[in-house]
């Protein structure tokens, strides 16, 4: 995987990592954090000593013990301290350093949260089923919020206070989505950026397969059927 150009970074930031058995992917994610980021690992119940290498190689490591990608998501949102944050997949599919950009924006107020489309690079990046699950869901997101978005992808950065006032309840595979509806309720102005997406390191937990998609987009669904919540405003 090529290096990738960025500005200078940024400091008080942190990066909110959901890892389950990512050890053959870490050291390169964790190369990938911008200096003077802190990267969150949240350790969502890894058997490969994911947990032990991501603290050898300078992480700082959560546990959450309830397994669902919400709950690690969610246990990182918690734990942060930045008045930054963001939230970047653990498996090598995605180049946290993509991220420095989307801090500037929020950092500037030109955006409250921003969102990285998925842009598939080489062979098997983003299989066919996922990608479908995709489209239905953000046309689905559409008629509900109004929101045209092209991606629901999981590379993304926010105020950490602001996130906690959108009061997010699932801790499974409808956290993300979750996010971008209440956010959009609380009128946040939301941008969305193209982000290289690379084949992921080792087997997908969620959308590796049919049935785990089809998982995935009941989550989803659950939560586009929620009534309307009083989101917080951005701080």
């Amino acid at each position: 995987m090529s290096a990738v150009t960025t500005s200078p970074p940024l400091s008080g930031v942190d990066v909110i990592l959901p890892c389950l058995d990512e050890a053959e992917a870490l050291p390169w994610v964790l190369a990938r954090i911008p200096h003077g980021w802190r990267a969150l690992v949240v350790d969502n119940g890894s058997s490969d000593g994911s947990a032990e290498l991501a603290r050898e190689l300078g992480a700082t490591v959560v546990r959450e013990p309830r397994r669902g990608f919400g709950a690690a998501c969610h246990a990182g949102l918690t734990a942060a301290s930045a008045d930054i944050v963001c939230f970047c997949d653990c498996d090598g599919s995605l180049d946290p350093a993509l991220l420095v950009p989307f801090v500037d924006e929020v950092r500037s107020g030109t955006a409250d949260l921003v969102l990285g489309r998925r842009r598939p690079h080489g062979r098997g990046a983003w299989p066919a089923h996922a990608r479908a699950g995709n489209v239905a869901l953000t046309l689905l997101l559409r008629r509900r919020t109004g929101l045209r978005l092209r991606d629901l992808g999981p590379l993304r950065a926010a105020r950490r206070e602001s996130l906690l006032s959108l009061g997010l309840t699932d801790r499974r595979s409808g956290y993300p989505l979750q996010m971008v509806v209440r956010a959009a309720e609380a009128g946040w102005r939301i941008a969305e950026h193209d982000v290289l997406y690379l084949p992921r390191t080792g087997a997908s937990k969620v959308t590796g397969t049919w049935r785990g998609t089809w998982q995935a987009v009941r989550d989803m669904s659950r939560t586009l059927a929620e009534p309307a919540a009083d989101g917080g405003r951005p701080r």
